[in-house]
Formats: structure tokens, sequence, C-alpha cells
């Protein structure tokens, strides 16, 4: 089934639902370019890994690394029971974020090529670790000759100051080291999501890379339609009013269409 939008699902931005949604989202980018770049680069998908507090990645879920231990008061001694006192353990939580990012790399050389980031809320936090490990990456390749890609899905969160305030979403690239200025495509709520360039090496050509088609099949294999409550309010930040008719117009006609299937 669909999604009831035309393009991003602004329901699929909630921090709970999204680690899910950029981890297939990075796989079906992955599958959709795989063939296309063959036969001279492949694509590889690469992990961050970061070490936080709970309170710098809310709503994340929580992997406990280290415990306390501790005797449970009053039962220091031998009690007349079939049921030995248990020792209680308290987690100490040292929260691992994993984010997924794409890299293309020369087949033969194995160097890489071009870089495709998704952001998250956690790398679009201002303060957060994640922000400014990606702030550095993004300053270091783009000094590179490696192609970088910045796929931003998410309304809210700080970003670039060439981008800022310019769309709900938007895609950047910036090619290598040439003296080109970056190329960006912005795309609002009520826009389909856009066919963007991968440039590879300058000799070859680029890459067409269908986010809308991605999207949707991803949408599709992973079965949000079943899953996600679209009787609730969208994530922040809030919806300018037009945009808040226009959703609950979207999502009336969706399940019309469901109940009539």
């Amino acid at each position: 089934m669909r999604s009831p939008f035309p393009g991003m699902d602004p329901f699929l931005e909630e921090a709970a639902v999204w680690s899910s949604v950029h981890v297939r989202l990075i796989n079906a980018i992955s599958d959709y370019l795989s063939p296309r770049v063959l036969p001279n680069f492949f694509v590889d998908i690469q992990q961050h890994v970061y070490l936080v507090t709970p309170d710098e990645a809310p709503g994340a879920p929580m992997i406990p690394d280290v415990y306390v231990v501790r005797t449970p008061v009053g039962e220091r001694q031998a009690v007349a029971s079939p049921i030995m006192p248990p020792t209680l353990v308290e987690p100490l939580y040292d929260l691992e974020i994993r984010e997924a990012y794409l890299e293309i790399r020369d087949k033969r050389s194995r160097e890489v090529v071009t870089i495709i980031e998704v952001l998250s809320p956690f790398n679009k936090t201002a303060g957060a670790q994640g922000r400014q490990a990606f702030e550095e990456k993004r300053k270091k390749v783009i000094g590179t000759d490696v192609n970088w890609i910045e796929i931003d899905l998410l309304r809210a969160g700080v970003r670039p100051p060439e981008v800022a305030g310019k769309s709900d979403y938007y895609i950047l690239l910036k090619r290598g080291l040439q003296p080109t200025p970056y190329e960006v495509w912005y795309c609002d709520l009520r826009d389909h999501l856009p066919t963007i360039a991968v440039p590879l090496r300058p000799q070859f050509e680029d890459i067409p890379l269908d986010l809308q088609a991605v999207f949707a099949e991803m949408y599709t294999r992973a079965y949000y339609a079943e899953s996600i409550d679209y009787t609730g309010n969208v994530p922040p930040p809030r919806l300018q009013p037009a945009d808040a008719s226009w959703l609950q117009t979207q999502i009336k006609s969706w399940q019309t269409e469901r109940t009539s299937l």
C-alpha cells in the first residue's frame, strides 16, 4: 500500500520511527544504485558508531553496557525459603548509536568516489556529538576530490546556512574539487521527491537516483501503511495551517482508497 503523500511522509519523521526508516532507506538506495554503477564502481554501506548518554539521544533504544550490582537490603542473612534471594543489578546506560551511510568506490583502486549521507535527528541536533561529527566530516570531505551528497528528509533540526529556511526537505551535492557551486534539490511536503544526480569520476556520466521510486518501494516493503498511526499528530515542527489542512485531506482520501480495496 502506498503512502498517503506524494513525496516524503512526515509521520515517518518521528524519532522513534526514523531509526528504522534510516536503515531501510540506506539499504534501498544501495540496492537501487548498485547495478547502475557497475562495472567500474560498487556501493558499500559503512557505519558511524557513537557512545552517548541518554540525554544526547532522547527516544533512541538504550543498550546497557555496564551494570552496578547491589544486594537487596534485609536479605543479607539466610532465610528459610526455597527461593534464594537475588542480587539486584542496575544498568548504567552507555547508549550506542550506529548510523549507516553509503560510499561508492572505484572497483579497481577501492578509492571512495562519492559519499551519501541520510541525515538523522542525532546529527541535526545543535550541540550533539552527532552534529559535531557530521559537520567535521562534511568540511573534511568537501575539501577533497570525493563527491558529497546529503539527503535531509527531516523538517526539524539545524541546517547548514546555505540551505536553511528554503524548503521542508533538501538534497545537496558538492562535486569533488570542481570549482562549482553546490547543487541543491529543494522539495516541500506536497512535492514528489526529486531524481538527483549521483556523480562518479569526471569521465563517467552521472547516475540518476530516483528518490521517489526508492522511497515508495521502501515504504511498501516495510508495511508502514499498517504500522503508522495516521490519526495522531504530525511530529514537530508544527505545519503551516494550509499544509495541515492539505495533510488531513490526503489522509482522508487515502483511507477511503484503502477501504475500497
